[in-house]
């Protein structure tokens, strides 16, 4: 059992940026390797689905992603009009600067999703080339992500290491809050830098207004599967977390945790954190978690629906995300294991 989960989470690591068609229906190739995954654990049956389907967390996601999906599409001429206003009264690099800097500080209450879905739909208005776009994209989830782990509202690994500590509602942001800050603050400069380097392009080259009511339902859909998929694939890697995984050193720990790229980190969180375990190694834990949630597409739910949105390939996604995810990993291991900060 466990040499075939140890082989699934390698085909689910490299079969995207091998095969086009994977790549093009990443959603739907998760829930497929999740099914497999908890069929290969012996989980199957049908209290599994049932329990997942009882998850009230999965309709609020996609009823978020619906529901503003479908507000930007009735008022996206007022958003594009309010945007090239902005964008005329003070420069584009420092609109982006303050865009990421908001969504990234604010995800903590407004919750991760509706900060992405904020994200994709002015992103999609500004007068940048794709390939800026991209980098912009990428860099803002990453502050996202940092974000929403300030309190519990913003995300379930939050949320779950709140519940598993019976900690109180700010716990986090005196833990781990001067290195959010400093990252989200960081990601906002690249970002910034990344545009003044770059050219504008002419309104009608990047404003895409193809996008229909079809293309709203369909993205809530593709995100509903992608929950479930990562729901289902939480549950077949739990016995190889259980085994293995929470044994190990947080040293250790911090750098296993990478997995949390592909694998939900709120099943991580919940089969790692307990209240026996030190400040250090929860600090540990969660950096780790949420630094390697931007690294690769399924890693966390606003790269999901960034990447959907501008059809963001697995391989462009990871030549960004992967570096800057790595330089993270051994900047905030040199800080908190060596020099403890």
């Amino acid at each position: 059992m466990i040499a075939g989960l140890i082989i699934l989470l390698l085909v689910i690591l490299f079969l995207p940026f091998l095969l086009k068609a994977v790549e093009h229906n990443l959603e739907y190739f998760l829930f497929v390797m999740g099914i497999v995954g908890v069929i290969i654990s012996k989980q199957m049956n049908l209290k599994l689905f049932e329990h997942i389907l009882q998850n009230r967390l999965i309709y609020y996601i996609t009823f978020a992603v619906l529901i503003a999906g479908m507000l930007f599409f009735f008022f996206r001429s007022r958003i594009n009009k309010m945007i090239e206003l902005l964008t005329h009264k003070i420069s584009i690099q420092f609109f982006v600067f303050i865009l990421i800097l908001v969504l990234g500080l604010s995800s903590s209450f407004i919750t991760a999703i509706i900060a992405s879905l904020l994200l994709t739909e002015i992103l999609h208005h500004t007068p940048l080339e794709r390939n800026t776009k991209l980098k912009v994209i990428v860099l803002a989830c990453f502050a996202i992500g940092f974000g929403a782990a300030l309190t519990p509202v913003g995300e379930p690994l939050a949320t779950i290491t709140i519940s598993k500590l019976k900690a109180d509602f700010f716990y986090l942001a005196r833990a781990i809050g001067f290195e959010i800050i400093i990252t989200i603050l960081l990601m906002a400069f690249l970002a910034a830098l990344v545009v003044k380097k770059a050219n504008k392009v002419d309104k009608d080259e990047y404003i895409e207004n193809t996008e229909g009511i079809k293309d709203v339902f369909l993205r809530a859909f593709k995100v509903f599967v992608f929950v479930f998929a990562l729901e289902l694939l939480g549950t077949a890697f739990k016995p190889l977390i259980d085994l293995y995984i929470i044994k190990l050193d947080a040293k250790i720990l911090y750098w296993v945790n990478m997995i949390s790229a592909i694998v939900d980190n709120a099943t991580l969180a919940a089969a790692e954190i307990s209240k026996e375990m030190t400040n250090e190694q929860v600090r540990a834990i969660i950096l780790g978690m949420i630094i390697s949630g931007g690294m690769l597409i399924p890693g966390n739910i606003p790269n999901i629906i960034s990447a959907g949105k501008f059809k963001i390939k697995s391989k462009e996604w990871a030549k960004i995300g992967v570096p800057i995810g790595l330089i993270l990993m051994v900047t905030y291991f040199v800080l908190v294991f060596i020099v403890r900060v």
